[in-house]
């Protein structure tokens, strides 16, 4: 029920993300939308963890923390004008986090949406890589970037989480 709302929120601030990316808004502008997805991943990670039954929802909470504090490190840099190169070294790590979610994903897979949220948390893996390559490694990749954001954005997110949330798709 809250990977639905999750990801509904997760696609808005990854399109306007991939938006701004591209030069379509300003550095000020983005900074709401990041702190409001910060916080609603931030709550649902700590419901999903006060509430966990099994190492399967501790590791939902564990990995829907790192959205929120990518988000809120999104927000902290345009508040105070930072490069972005230590959020570029928290992507790497991130995306190194994710792989074996993705990998795992496949592996249990069992319906379309199952399949459908492994291809994401691959697609999730590239583009906090590509962050880091960006960011960090400041290769001049900026508009592959702003594409494959809004791209995950669509595809990954707002998407799927629309279906969840019309119950389309379990």
């Amino acid at each position: 029920m809250l990977l639905g709302l999750s990801l509904l929120y997760v696609g808005a601030v990854l399109i306007l993300n991939g938006l701004w990316l591209s030069g379509r808004i300003e550095d000020r502008e983005i900074i709401l939308i990041n702190l409001v997805v910060a916080a609603i991943s931030f709550f649902v990670a700590i419901h999903t963890a006060v509430f966990a039954d099994t190492i399967t929802d501790v590791r939902a909470a564990a990995m829907t923390l790192l959205f929120a504090i990518t988000y809120l490190w999104v927000a902290y840099n345009r508040l105070q004008d930072c490069d972005g190169r230590g959020l570029g070294w928290f992507s790497l790590f991130v995306s190194v986090t994710v792989v074996p979610v993705a990998l795992l994903g496949f592996a249990q897979a069992d319906s379309v949406m199952s399949i459908w949220l492994a291809f994401s948390w691959a697609a999730w893996a590239v583009l906090w890589l590509v962050y880091f390559l960006v960011l960090t490694l400041q290769k001049p990749i900026q508009k592959l970037a702003a594409f494959f954001t809004l791209f995950c954005g669509v595809f990954t997110a707002w998407l799927p989480g629309m279906l969840l949330l019309f119950e389309v798709a379990n």
